[in-house]
């Protein structure tokens, strides 16, 4: 997946509302979807976690990057991908751009929720499998819950 596959992806994944019900769907549908997979699902605004998940042989370090992930994502406004694939294609680093890495990371997995006529309200997580799966998990269960809103 390219940098225009990413940014089109941002762009034709819209909900129309997006509250703890909303969250609570996706989350559910995100375990789901996991089949098992060793990984932790997480959902939050900024200040606040909406859902979380840490599935059989997930470990305290997918929480950890869940969380960086996720912070990069809502303090850009773009998925953790996009945000490494752009600095990658630029030679540029997180650390270069005054993030610390303790904070912030730019592997894939976190993506942000866009509400129609809002902006960015949140961000879904997923960590434990490799970054652009990640990524795919978090995008599939999206396109899942968009589908029945």
């Amino acid at each position: 997946m390219d940098l225009a596959d990413l940014i089109a992806e941002a762009q034709r994944l819209i909900f129309p509302r997006f509250a703890e019900p909303e969250a609570w769907l996706l989350g559910s549908t995100l375990v789901t979807l996991s089949e098992g997979l060793p990984v932790v699902i997480n959902i939050r605004t900024p200040n606040r976690t909406l859902f979380h998940a840490a599935l059989p042989g997930s470990s305290g370090d997918n929480d950890r990057w869940a969380r960086r992930k996720s912070d990069a994502a809502l303090l850009m406004q773009k998925s953790s991908l996009q945000i490494g694939t752009e600095l990658r294609a630029k030679g540029e680093t997180l650390e270069a751009r005054g993030l610390s890495i303790t904070d912030y990371a730019d592997a894939g997995g976190a993506v942000p929720i866009r509400v129609a006529g809002v902006g960015v309200v949140a961000c879904a997580t997923v960590s434990g499998l490799p970054q652009r799966e990640d990524h795919a998990l978090v995008i599939r269960g999206m396109e899942q819950v968009l589908c029945g809103i």
